[in-house]
């Protein structure tokens, strides 16, 4: 399908601003760059009975914030399921506060409980320091629900992009860890350590993301090319300590037709599949990478909204 009309609207406006690609910036111009544009597309947001600034230990002694989102009042007497997300960023940029309006609604529409981490960023904190961060908050959820009026046999994992990819090896560390997840909701997860895929070759260039900011987002966070080769990193093609991936959350996974990652979410998919996992993917035809954070100007983005959030509430089982 041609690209959807509106998203054809944002591309223009991104090329008449002519402002520079993260990938000419350095890290800090760039964080700085996204948390102020991060709201300008996004949906209303949804107002909540909870909305709490946490800090969480990780493993080397330092801790980490997150946010807890809660749309209704909290019963210890029938605790709620959880959903712990993990932002995009290509882990360099993004925060808990450039994810805030999903995650709203992730709360509201999921009728669940939402923790989003603040993992670190790179390239201060280089892999596998994400993928700590992001474990230890799960596991953190777990050992605490009780206190939050959250039900720690109903947890689930999810995360856009580089959150993405973070969800999907939260999944099998969970499951090696004894943590029974509901569920894994990928959006546009990056799964490749090398972008070899036809997408990445066809979509380069001119769809918001491209294979140059997609390098140098690698090249703030992986420590030598080798990391490129850690299933962490690459959770598709990654062979240095690959686990066995049968037996992990059912995995919901959403691509975008015109994004370079696309190819990768799609295999991904078919990998879990092929291990005896149930997944459910959909490609949003006429969409790009980032689209779950543009409901705010392109009205066709409820609809994926609307899935996600009702994968939630099956998983969960809640009405």
């Amino acid at each position: 399908m041609p690209l959807n009309p509106k998203i054809e609207q944002v591309l223009d406006m991104i090329a008449r601003a002519k402002r520079p690609s993260y990938h000419q910036m350095s890290a800090q111009q760039a964080r700085a760059s996204y948390e102020k544009s991060a709201p300008i597309l996004e949906i209303a947001s949804a107002p909540m009975f909870t909305l709490e600034d946490l800090s969480i230990p990780t493993r080397d002694g330092a801790t980490i914030r997150a946010r807890l989102y809660q749309a209704t009042e909290p019963s210890w007497a029938e605790p709620a399921p959880a959903l712990v997300y993990f932002h995009g960023g290509g882990f360099t940029v993004g925060s808990v506060d450039t994810h805030d309006a999903l995650c709203r609604m992730f709360a509201r529409d999921g009728r669940c409980t939402v923790l989003s981490v603040d993992y670190r960023l790179a390239p201060e904190h280089k892999f596998p320091t994400a993928v700590d961060d992001a474990f230890d908050a799960l596991h953190w959820l777990y050992e605490h629900a009780a206190e939050y009026g959250v039900d720690a046999a109903r947890l689930a994992v999810g995360g856009d992009s580089a959150g993405g990819t973070l969800a999907t090896v939260c999944a099998v560390l969970a499951r090696d860890a004894g943590i029974r997840l509901a569920l894994q909701l990928l959006i546009y997860p990056g799964t490749t350590g090398h972008q070899q895929t036809d997408s990445h070759a066809r979509l380069a260039d001119g769809f918001l993301l491209s294979g140059d900011t997609i390098q140098w987002f690698f090249e703030q966070y992986v420590r030598d090319a080798s990391d490129r080769d850690d299933w962490r990193f690459a959770p598709l093609d990654g062979e240095r300590g690959a686990p066995d991936f049968r037996g992990v959350a059912p995995a919901w996974i959403a691509t975008a037709e015109y994004d370079p990652l696309s190819d990768e979410g799609d295999a991904y998919a078919e990998k879990l599949r092929a291990a005896g996992n149930e997944v459910v993917l959909t490609r949003y035809a006429g969409m790009i990478h980032e689209f779950f954070k543009m409901g705010g100007y392109v009205p066709d983005v409820a609809r994926a909204h609307a899935d996600a959030a009702a994968a939630l509430r099956a998983a969960f089982g809640v009405e």
